[in-house]
């Protein structure tokens, strides 16, 4: 009778394990994103983010992420991470840096120092984050914070195609890059619920140049 028993309860936790795999893969979807420039050329390392109307998944915890800093640059450029994530600060330079942000209200500072900090910073609250360094004027750096946990960026071809669920009622894209002339908001295209969900962002306006030693990506008068 015990035997028995055990039997049903496996059969019945191995029944609701299938049942949960297939609820998974069948709301599981994908949503094509492509960014233009204004010459119709494919534009990489854009912040690619989107909010599902309606979706009965809840958004996940957020994945803990690295900012570090190499030969006097923050790497990655710009770093995508969902609000509450904890980003650690690691200075893998010979020399001291001073990071810091006056965007509010995830403004921030982390005095001069090398190696790692104790403590990394959480970014409670969505939007972008400009970081810079007080003893190098050229180190610019971008954290965009978001509300969701379908983000990704564009790859050299433009493009970045995202898991999303099949049973939202649509979708709303958001796209930004400081290279974007119009960089203080993202930009936003709505896309309605079909088979193949896409969209592409066809900017108007001529790129910024990539951030470099001689050309800044975002001016410090636009900050």
């Amino acid at each position: 009778m015990i035997l028995r028993r055990t039997i049903r309860s496996l059969a019945g936790l191995f029944g609701a394990l299938l049942l949960g795999l297939w609820a998974h893969t069948t709301t599981a979807g994908e949503l094509h994103v492509v960014v233009l420039d204004a010459d119709g050329n494919p534009v990489p390392d854009v912040a690619v983010f989107v909010e599902q109307r309606g979706a009965a998944r809840p958004i996940g915890d957020p994945v803990p992420a690295v900012m570090d800093q190499k030969d006097e640059r923050f790497v990655p450029h710009i770093l995508l991470v969902q609000r509450g994530a904890a980003v650690e600060f690691p200075n893998s330079d010979v020399i001291a840096h001073h990071v810091y942000s006056f965007s509010q209200p995830n403004d921030f500072e982390l005095p001069l120092y090398k190696g790692t900090p104790p403590d990394p910073v959480h970014f409670a609250h969505a939007g972008i984050v400009t970081l810079g360094c007080n003893i190098h004027d050229g180190m610019l750096g971008y954290i965009v914070v978001v509300d969701t946990d379908v983000f990704a960026m564009t790859g050299s071809d433009g493009a970045v195609t995202l898991a999303v669920d099949d049973d939202a009622n649509g979708w709303r894209v958001h796209a930004w890059s400081p290279r974007f002339r119009d960089s203080r908001e993202p930009l936003v295209n709505e896309v309605q619920r079909s088979d193949s969900p896409a969209t592409t962002f066809r900017l108007q306006k001529k790129l910024r140049p990539p951030h470099g030693d001689e050309s800044e990506s975002l001016l410090w008068n636009d900050y």
